[in-house]
């Protein structure tokens, strides 16, 4: 009869209904969206490793055979967009295909994957074409990306050799047995993924808790009228279950509709560079039982526990009399129980087993639902104490007096989600240091730095990147050794050459002109610069090995009776010299054999596509790899990845934050049709009623950031206690939440304006 009652109660029935599923419904397609997620990550994972090729470390290579494929790295970066590149030259008809790769591409020919096609046909690609002209002969389907937005492409190269030591060219006789990531379990990773799914989580159950009870006050007044003709209190109640089973049923058929919509538009969507194929999103059978098992059930029991105070007679519902007072005592018991978990976890030995998972998890859970419970007594406490004001300010404070609850309900979601990220970004910003890597370079000085694998002299690519658009300066060094001998020296010290304007950047120089010599002593252990050092002694290039296939051909240089001594200081990537300065006109006659050329490079900071140019210009000149950007820090991968889920996770949330949050108020105003009506009818001003409604959501808001603010705290304090860091409160992170909570707010109220606007009219008092 309950189900009947949703499904046939006419125009106010399946407003009702409507608005309870599309509530439910939001929040089961985040629930299903969540349990699909760890499916997405290992179809991710094992595409990845099934497509590893290069091992990227100095090996003895395979033999050569009908069955093998020589590989080489051919990535690039475009806009801070990583391009997977591959070259490819099979050796025999037997070579392994990489996998969503039909036929070999030929020299001069490429297969690319849809993403890449799209934007190198695009005009927004017109640099990186410039970087890959070669012709699109295929995509690369499904099983050879890891996402959909995914950049990558097979080229077909002739002359790839391989040669011993170079990790960038590889002979391979199968795909999937290349670099993997060794996997290692660092607790505090543990620790902040099982935080970051109960934060995102616990909303979503919030509001489906929540949806299930749009129209509770109509219903209970219908069932006075069930009273009347004839049902006891214990059947009224099983009617009522069974509404909002119908309701919850109906959520979930919404719920599996905007799930699949979402997974349909997965494959155009690319957030914080993570995509994935419409294919991956598939909810684990299991979990999305789970889902579809509790959130009838959590109907039920939210329903019945609604109940358990009201009283239903047939000449009506008491509800309008004085409603008894909260009680704190066993509200307080669920933030300070799960403190109580939570505290002996701190200084315990992460890396041990007395680092118990469940009990973390019980403990985050208690203190996120305490603010649920918590908040209800808040919001009563409150406003019963708040005075006499406007019309619109006693309007707003008379209707939260009388519905306290429904208020805090409708907040309750938002204060979790806030609690949880603040907690987050506290833990997150307290273990950064523990994931973030400091590098030696200075930015600040050089931004990128190029090197010439022995393929490209030295003078043609340092002149080929100063004419480059967007690069401001050029530093070209040749490095190497001498020693004292032409074979099997006892002494040797490095020795770089480089014009005055780039030795400048690398030592303190007394004075400097073509034709110069250094001399810098090493700072600390043995030194043989100063022996080697002295006037009219003979020095040789190349003289320790012949390696990276140069020749072995020793040149003598005679050590200047002039040579000046200078001051060493360290270069744009913190390494600081010793040994032998020279400026090209004191090198040897004919140069000098065994040199490695480096060049770092500093941008045009004005121009945001100056690093694509000197790539561009790199690969012009035929090196086989980009310059490298040069940053101050780099951090773990795994934790980047955990932060990237946070913010994808987060958006979602927020959005349902929103939704929800706009159906419960579009909820709120139907209820109130027939007093706003009236109000009206007696002359309330229209703006009057809409302060007052923006005071009914502002007022419980505020008081459930504050809340959220002081729990939050408290979280994230345990939480970095646990992992033995400082408590340090990040308030730009604790302001950044309120706020963005806020805004979300306030585009609620605004978008529920012209719905209250149209029923603030009196002939909202007309019935039938």
């Amino acid at each position: 009869m309950g189900a009947r009652f949703a499904f046939t109660g006419g125009r106010e029935g399946w407003a009702r209904l409507l608005l309870t599923a599309v509530g439910v419904g939001l929040g089961v397609a985040l629930l299903l969206l969540f349990t699909a997620i760890p499916n997405a990550l290992a179809v991710r994972h094992d595409r990845e490793s099934a497509r590893s090729d290069l091992s990227y470390a100095a090996k003895s290579p395979l033999k050569k055979a009908d069955d093998t494929l020589v590989v080489g790295d051919a990535g690039t970066t475009f806009r801070d967009k990583e391009v997977r590149g591959r070259e490819l030259r099979p050796e025999g008809p037997r070579a392994p295909l990489p996998p969503g790769v039909s036929k070999f591409p030929r020299a001069g020919e490429m297969v690319v994957s849809p993403a890449l096609k799209k934007l190198l046909q695009s005009g927004e690609g017109r640099m990186l074409r410039e970087r890959l002209p070669e012709r699109i002969v295929g995509t690369i389907a499904e099983p050879g990306l890891i996402g959909a937005q995914e950049l990558a492409f097979y080229r077909g190269a002739d002359h790839l050799t391989v040669r011993e030591g170079y990790g960038l060219v590889e002979r391979i006789d199968r795909f999937g047995a290349g670099f993997k990531t060794p996997e290692k379990k660092d607790p505090v990773l543990v620790l902040l993924t099982l935080v970051v799914f109960l934060v995102l989580l616990l909303p979503v159950g919030v509001f489906i808790a929540a949806a299930v009870r749009f129209g509770g006050e109509r219903r209970d007044r219908r069932l006075a009228a069930l009273r009347l003709v004839g049902s006891d209190s214990r059947m009224t109640r099983r009617i009522a279950a069974g509404e909002a089973l119908a309701g919850s049923v109906a959520g979930l058929a919404v719920g599996t509709v905007f799930f699949l919509l979402v997974r349909e538009l997965s494959g155009s969507v690319d957030l914080f560079d993570v995509s994935v194929f419409p294919s991956y999103l598939i909810p684990s059978p299991l979990l999305a039982l789970l889902v579809a098992a509790a959130v009838p059930a959590a109907a039920v029991l939210v329903t019945l526990f609604a109940l358990r105070g009201v009283v239903i007679e047939p000449l009506g519902v008491v509800r309008a009399a004085t409603p008894p007072r909260r009680r704190l005592w066993w509200r307080i018991l669920l933030p300070v129980g799960g403190l109580g978990l939570l505290y002996p976890m701190i200084g315990k030995d992460r890396y041990g087993k007395d680092f118990n998972q469940y009990q973390v998890t019980g403990g985050v859970l208690l203190l996120l639902v305490g603010v649920t419970a918590l908040l209800p007594w808040v919001v009563e406490r409150v406003v019963n104490r708040l005075g006499s004001g406007g019309v619109a300010w006693q309007l707003a404070i008379r209707r939260l007096q009388l519905s306290s609850g429904t208020a805090a309900r409708m907040v309750n979601g938002i204060a979790v989600a806030v609690a949880g990220a603040i907690a987050l970004q506290m833990l997150f910003t307290g273990v950064q240091d523990q994931y973030t890597k400091q590098t030696a370079n200075d930015p600040a000085r050089a931004q990128m730095h190029a090197d010439m694998w022995d393929q490209v002299p030295l003078a043609r690519a340092a002149a080929g990147f100063r004419t480059t658009k967007g690069v401001a300066k050029v530093y070209a060094f040749d490095e190497g050794y001498v020693a004292d001998r032409r074979e099997s020296p006892e002494n040797s010290a490095p020795v770089t050459i480089a014009d005055c304007a780039s030795l400048r950047e690398v030592a303190a120089l007394p004075s400097c002109r073509d034709g110069d010599s250094f001399a810098i002593p090493a700072g600390s252990g043995e030194d043989a610069t100063s022996s080697l050092s002295r006037p009219g002694s003979t020095l040789w290039f190349d003289s320790i090995d012949g390696s990276q296939g140069v020749a072995h051909r020793p040149t003598p240089w005679k050590v200047p009776a002039g040579m000046k001594h200078a001051r060493a200081i360290k270069d744009p990537t913190g390494y600081e010299r010793n040994g032998f300065l020279l400026t090209p006109g004191a090198l040897p006659r004919g140069g000098a054999p065994g040199l490695h050329g480096q060049i770092y490079l500093a941008l045009d900071q004005g121009l945001a596509a100056a690093p694509d140019h000197a790539r561009n210009t790199a690969r012009r000149l035929g090196l086989p790899t980009d310059p490298e950007m040069l940053v101050s820090s780099k951090r773990d991968d795994t934790y980047d990845s955990l932060r990237t889920f946070l913010f994808v996770g987060a958006a979602g949330v927020l959005a349902l934050i929103g939704a929800s949050l706009l159906v419960s108020q579009l909820e709120q105003l139907r209820e109130r049709r027939k007093l706003l009506s009236s109000l009206i009818a007696f002359g309330t001003r229209r703006r009057t009623l809409s302060l007052s409604v923006l005071w009914q959501t502002a007022i419980p808001i505020g008081l459930g950031l504050a809340l959220a603010t002081a729990v939050g705290l408290a979280l994230g304090a345990a939480l970095l206690k646990m992992t033995g860091k400082p408590v340090v409160v990040d308030w730009t992170s604790v302001l950044t939440m309120t706020g963005l909570a806020t805004a979300v707010v306030l585009l609620v109220s605004v978008l529920s304006l012209p719905p209250l606007l149209r029923l603030m009219r009196a002939d909202g008092l007309r019935t039938e």
